[in-house]
């Protein structure tokens, strides 16, 4: 069910485009342009300079934990422990200090109150899966700190993948972005958790099976 020869190179190539577009949109052009920015122009009361300050910090950020945690995740990261353990350190500090800004940009999301909530949800799983991770390596427990990091990532990813998922949710169907746009982000955190415990217990199985042998 879970091909690794076919998922990590998927997940590689998403995480690149999304940086690539993130360079191409946010900092060579600008955010005003972006399609979900400029409809937000459009509203007197929405404070863009202000917005700015929370919203590059927020995207820089979240890159930095999107391209090293995709890096973590594979067997040749943990070859080198002490690059996996200064690789590890600064994407917990990216995400811990992206969750103090989300916040302030979700009060701003495309959607609405809906698409805030969910950001806000979102933005507790970040901080939740992340902080256990990082308690958990802290106490020398590494099979439970790779769970935990891999959930990690998954919300992480959450970023990328909600982006292919409201694509699909507006081509199929006729629901205003007001819907659309916050139903796309929770249907992206169960997909992503959803597959990451199923990853998570079939390495449980094949670890149970391996100390079955053994003994």
């Amino acid at each position: 069910m879970f091909n690794k020869k076919l998922i990590f190179p998927a997940i590689y190539a998403s995480t690149y485009l999304l940086t690539l577009y993130i360079v191409l949109q946010y900092f060579i052009y600008s955010p005003s342009q972006s399609g979900m920015v400029s409809a937000k122009m459009d509203d007197p009361s929405f404070p863009y300079e202000m917005w700015k300050l929370f919203f590059y910090p927020h995207i820089v950020l979240g890159t930095i934990a999107l391209l090293i945690g995709t890096y973590q995740l594979t067997r040749r990261s943990r070859l080198n422990p002490n690059r996996h353990r200064i690789l590890g350190r600064i994407y917990g500090i990216s995400i811990l200090l992206n969750v103090l800004v989300v916040p302030y940009i979700a009060l701003y999301a495309t959607g609405g109150r809906g698409s805030t909530l969910a950001f806000l949800v979102l933005d507790v799983l970040w901080l939740a899966t992340t902080a256990n991770g990082i308690r958990l390596i802290m106490q020398k427990k590494t099979v439970l700190h790779r769970q935990w990091m891999i959930r990690s990532y998954a919300v992480t990813l959450v970023f990328v993948s909600f982006r292919l998922v409201l694509g699909i949710v507006e081509l199929v169907t006729d629901l205003p972005l007001g819907t659309a746009f916050p139903l796309s982000v929770v249907l992206s955190i169960f997909m992503n958790l959803g597959f990451t415990e199923l990853y998570i217990r079939r390495g449980k199985r094949a670890l149970a099976s391996i100390r079955t042998e053994a003994v």
